[in-house]
């Protein structure tokens, strides 16, 4: 059994051949022109995607040593995601799915990144817990099968990830920010400046005020003296990672507290954040949780995570018609 899978939602093109169940190819190409203005512009993008779309593919089909006649199945990331880029990578698979008469595989691109778990050993057992943050999400996820999931927590407002990028931009530095503030936060202590934590009912997240706690705090010192963030970026950047870390560790502890499951997973682009992973595991031990935490080409945006859900789909008989339309907005 082998899939094409195609990955376009954001600003990575990525496509992947799976092979029964086992990655023969991960072909990601990252889209540089947005660090030109400081986030990703979708127009941009979907043009990018357009552009690279094609030798992706190919390259993805040559490293797996597999002939076009020989797929069985297409699958693409039908959401959620920016409208355009996704509009790129479904119509591809469409086209290319009519014209070799192959199934075609609708994905959603969160459950992929929870089941990014199952390319690679040690898997998770059912049921687990998964904490899925990125750029657009941060979602606690309760996984009982590789097709049934139920968000039991979720932001209200930002996601994680835009907090870290965010804070960055506040910082001053380049985009994409987050890996910029862990790599400072790793020479610096987390306990320098304290920041409030958000008071949020049961398992839901809330990153708006730490952000607007963090621009005020960096106002006030600034105007105390205009090179506090130069002379301090190592301290500023651990504490604030420090803190953004804590919100998201304490609410996934209350909800293996509260289902008794401990069995705990990470996946999205912010689990790929040294802090985290660390963190994460030092909990764990505490805890006596078992942990899972993906390889870093499986953290961010990549085809190989589209490739294991579409296997898991492709068992199950679940398939779209030609009528799929993509949506930047899609239910879990």
């Amino acid at each position: 059994m082998n899939i094409l899978a195609i990955e376009s939602s954001c600003d990575e093109t990525s496509a992947a051949v799976i092979t029964n169940g086992n990655i023969r190819s991960n072909v990601v190409a990252t889209q540089l022109i947005h660090t030109l203005y400081g986030g990703v512009v979708p127009e941009l993008a979907s043009r990018a995607h357009q552009q690279h779309i094609l030798p992706v593919v190919d390259k993805a089909l040559n490293d797996a040593k597999i002939a076009k006649k020989d797929l069985d199945a297409i699958a693409f990331t039908k959401g959620p995601g920016l409208l355009g880029a996704l509009l790129v990578g479904t119509s591809f698979a469409k086209s290319m799915a009519l014209g070799l008469d192959i199934p075609l595989i609708e994905i959603n691109h969160m459950q992929a990144h929870v089941l990014a778990h199952f390319i690679d050993n040690p898997k998770p057992a059912f049921p687990f817990l998964c904490l899925t943050v990125s750029g657009g999400h941060t979602q606690i996820v309760k996984v009982t099968g590789p097709l049934d999931m139920e968000i039991i927590g979720e932001t209200r407002d930002d996601a994680v990830g835009e907090a870290f990028d965010k804070t960055a931009k506040l910082l001053d530095l380049p985009y994409p920010g987050g890996p910029l503030i862990d790599k400072y936060a790793a020479q610096g202590n987390p306990q320098a400046y304290p920041f409030p934590l958000p008071e949020m009912q049961g398992l839901d997240f809330s990153f708006s005020g730490i952000k607007t706690s963090f621009l005020y705090f960096l106002q006030k010192q600034v105007r105390q003296n205009p090179d506090f963030i130069q002379e301090n970026i190592a301290d500023i950047c651990a504490s604030i990672q420090y803190t953004l870390i804590d919100i998201l560790l304490k609410k996934l502890k209350k909800a293996s507290r509260e289902t008794g499951i401990k069995e705990i997973a990470i996946a999205g682009g912010v689990s790929a954040n040294s802090g985290l992973r660390k963190s994460l595991q030092e909990l764990g031990q505490q805890l006596g949780w078992n942990v899972y935490i993906p390889a870093f080409e499986y953290c961010t945006d990549n085809a190989a995570m589209i490739a294991i859900a579409a296997h898991y789909k492709f068992e199950a008989g679940e398939f779209c018609d030609q009528t799929v339309s993509p949506l930047a907005r899609m239910e879990f």
